[in-house]
């Protein structure tokens, strides 16, 4: 992987391109130490010194590199641009409009991508009318003092322009993650998430040194390096289906013939799985610090939707094997692939063209997805279930952080390597 990093920082545009994504990524990391206007960043500070863990709070703060619970301009991070591209692909299974934006091609994703603009900024509006009023309440950060708050001034004029600077924040998140997408390397969102983690990691391990000793940090490192070995093996693994194209005269020109195959990766549904299910599993604990702490079913929540819980472990897990089979019957639709095959002359050998394709490729992809999604739930709970020995309260490498690092990692050195192999393909033609 270093070696690809080299090659790569010794051809001209390639480095052009690293060094393009290198300056987004610390840009985005500079906006999240910037305060919000209205916030008393000193007694912020005292706050957080004190603060405990707050559910799916805790989630959106990791994936935003700790902007969220320093109210800073980008406090929401790249989370509404998420949700607003997650709730557009799921619009394709109720809205038939959707649908059939999906199969125009490329004018069709430029709608989409403009409608995903939308939703984001509406997302982002609703998400820091809500972040302001719980910074407000107190319910955002627990342990301040009532003579120390975090927002001093409470006119509706402060609150706007609070709520004005978080959302263009994301709108500006969203900008620099489209940047990258089009002049960088990788995948815009995708990069933003996993700097917003790895920016966190350090402080992370600090903190787990500092109460429980280094023995701790060396046992933690040694369960992350062979979860990574083992989701680097899953990922790139597939099951390759060979697909045949017949022989078709198109003019003068005889076209067709050749063979090629339909890739399947094991875990098609990706981290989404995961991040749903710690979202759902969350809100519970959200919504019980709006309630009084001597209430029955605060205490309720309180006691079983812990992360060492047996019945928060059974639900993470049910919840995330559920997601799995639900995103991949979104993202993959056999009917249309192949329809696909049928009208370019494809078949699969042994296998007729059109219904019993698209039967064979949904056994298959069923297959597949069940080896996936138990795959999704052990490297989810594994990081859950070594930890509760340790006593360790704060989850620096769980499941969803390993596989977005991993991922995003392999993604990006894919594509460095399909630009290095061009280059050497242009070094022969020259």
């Amino acid at each position: 992987m270093l070696s690809v990093f080299v090659q790569a920082f010794k051809t001209p545009d390639l480095r052009k391109k690293l060094l393009f994504t290198l300056a987004i990524m610390a840009l985005y990391r500079v906006g999240s130490h910037i305060p919000s206007p209205g916030v008393n960043y000193p007694n912020l500070q005292a706050c957080l010194k004190n603060n405990e863990q707050n559910g799916l709070l805790d989630l959106v703060n990791l994936f935003s590199g700790g902007a969220l619970l320093s109210l800073s301009v980008f406090a929401m991070g790249i989370m509404p641009y998420i949700t607003a591209s997650i709730i557009i692909q799921l619009m394709r299974v109720v809205i038939p409009r959707f649908e059939d934006l999906h199969r125009e091609g490329q004018a069709g994703k430029a709608k989409m991508t403009q409608y995903t603009r939308y939703l984001t900024i509406g997302l982002g509006v609703l998400q820091s009318v809500t972040i302001i009023y719980m910074a407000r309440s107190g319910q955002l950060l627990q342990g301040c003092a009532p003579s120390k708050p975090i927002i001093p001034d409470e006119s509706a004029l402060n609150y706007l322009i609070m709520m004005i600077t978080m959302t263009a924040g994301t709108g500006l998140i969203m900008w620099l993650a489209e940047l990258i997408t089009e002049n960088g390397i990788g995948n815009g969102m995708s990069l933003l998430i996993f700097t917003g983690i790895v920016a966190n990691m350090p402080a992370h391990l600090q903190s787990i040194g500092a109460s429980g000793g280094v023995w701790k940090v060396l046992v933690i490192i040694a369960l992350v390096a062979l979860i990574t070995l083992a989701i680097v093996f899953v990922e790139q693994a597939q099951r390759r289906i060979p697909v045949q194209y017949a022989k078709r005269m198109v003019g003068r020109r005889m076209i067709g013939g050749s063979t090629t195959y339909i890739p399947m990766k094991i875990n098609m549904s990706g981290v989404i799985p995961v991040i749903f299910a710690a979202s759902l599993l969350a809100m519970p604990q959200m919504i019980s610090r709006f309630g009084k702490p001597t209430a029955g079913w605060v205490k309720w929540i309180n006691d079983n939707f812990q992360h060492d819980s047996l019945l928060y472990l059974i639900c993470y897990a049910l919840l995330v094997l559920g997601f799995a089979f639900f995103y991949t019957q979104i993202t993959f639709n056999p009917e249309e692939i192949a329809d696909n095959m049928k009208k370019y002359g494809g078949f699969i050998p042994g296998i007729r063209a059109g219904a019993p394709t698209a039967d064979y490729l949904h056994y298959v992809i069923s297959r597949i997805t069940t080896a996936g999604a138990i795959y999704l739930v052990v490297v989810a709970m594994v990081p859950i279930v070594a930890l509760i020995p340790l006593k360790v309260t704060q989850m620096p490498f769980g499941g969803t952080t390993l596989l977005i690092m991993v991922g995003v990692g392999l993604q990006t050195v894919q594509q460095i390597d399909a630009q290095l192999q061009q280059h050497h393909y242009e070094g022969f033609l020259k």
